[in-house]
């Protein structure tokens, strides 16, 4: 209701101010033709008549036209509010630093043009709409490029070059997956992991990629990845390299991070099951921190005893499912009626699979 009220006002305004605007074009143009030689010859009272019914025409018109106008006004309002909610932060900067140094262009070439005659007032406004339009294109069009090579002047540690590659020891390529993940960072300060930490420029592009998602859950996977790296060069037990070598032949990012390890002799580091599949094929040295959290879990061996509380049902008839705290389920025989319930169970066997452990038990 507030919204509704809040409208009507603003379009009785518009429609006042609108006719303001016609009654001023009509005094515009009888100030325009008053010098002309015919109309210095009319009776004065005549052109007095002639100048109110102008004005009032005018005026009446505008007044007419205003709910048309201010309703098409609202309606590319709404457009160009829609379009800006599709877009990211970071578009709609880059637009408006775009368009912001387009009619700064138009500015500066507008000046001599002003002067030509005759075309010398509306070719400068044409101007404007042209290199406001250009710079609002292509600042969104190279904004990945732009972006790319202001993050590579942000963080200038560490830069590998060519000479450099000799120097490396046990490097370790980092790919996006285990960056926007985060337990890399603990797994490093453990000292299970040693060496450089060496982070490509693609994957520093692939994570603001992300961030600049219109999904809000990438979006947040990608500022979560860039957080864990920046806290990553922040710590001085940890050695951050940024690698710069273009690798342009190369189409896919993952195939980009397998030569890259080969070309530094150093492993990569992933819990992306397909990278470390095909990393593997290459005899391309791979750490899964994936592999490593269930290498490090407690082993229960077949006949221990076990308190858990069973917390649904099964796929297979009378299971029963619990979990331990690091994640792992327990499939508990004949336990499908004691959801919710706190029991001893024996284990009978267990099951590592790709996807982690699972044990296997019944209850006593």
């Amino acid at each position: 209701m507030l919204i509704r009220n809040k409208k009507k006002l603003a379009a009785s305004i518009f429609k006042l101010l609108f006719t303001v605007v016609g009654a001023g074009l009509g005094l515009f143009i009888i100030t325009l033709v008053k010098p002309l030689d015919f109309i210095q010859g009319l009776d004065q009272r005549l052109f007095t008549v002639i100048s109110v019914v102008t004005i009032f025409a005018l005026a009446l018109i505008f007044f007419i036209l205003s709910p048309k106008v201010f309703s098409l006004i609202l309606y590319n309002l709404t457009q160009v509010e829609n379009e800006l909610k599709k877009r990211t932060l970071s578009e709609i900067l880059m637009g408006s630093a775009g368009l912001i140094l387009g009619l700064v262009i138009a500015f500066l070439l507008s000046q001599p043009i002003s002067m030509i005659p005759v075309i010398g007032s509306a070719l400068p406004l044409i101007l404007y709409g042209i290199l406001g339009y250009l710079g609002i294109n292509l600042a969104l069009k190279y904004k990945d490029d732009i972006v790319s090579k202001t993050r590579e002047l942000a963080i200038p540690r560490g830069v590998i070059k060519d000479k450099d590659k000799k120097t490396l020891t046990a490097a370790k390529i980092l790919d996006t997956s285990v960056i926007i993940d985060g337990r890399i960072k603990e797994v490093v300060k453990s000292g299970f992991v040693e060496g450089q930490l060496i982070v490509s420029k693609y994957v520093l592009e692939e994570l603001q990629h992300i961030a600049d998602s219109s999904d809000s859950l990438k979006r947040n996977r990608g500022r979560r990845g860039l957080d864990i790296l920046k806290e990553l060069q922040d710590d001085p037990s940890i050695n951050v390299v940024i690698f710069n070598e273009d690798y342009d032949t190369i189409k896919e990012v993952d195939s980009k991070l397998i030569q890259i390890t080969k070309d530094l002799k150093g492993k990569i580091v992933t819990n992306d099951f397909n990278l470390n599949k095909v990393a593997t094929v290459q005899n391309v040295a791979v750490l899964n921190i994936n592999e490593l959290a269930n290498a490090v879990k407690p082993v229960y061996l077949p006949g221990e005893i076990m308190h858990i509380q069973i917390v649904k049902p099964g796929k297979e008839t009378g299971q029963g499912l619990a979990y331990l705290d690091d994640g792992t389920m327990i499939v508990v025989e004949d336990a499908k009626h004691r959801v919710g319930d706190d029991i001893d169970v024996m284990v009978t066997s267990a099951l590592q699979t790709s996807a982690g452990k699972m044990i296997f038990a019944r209850p006593l």
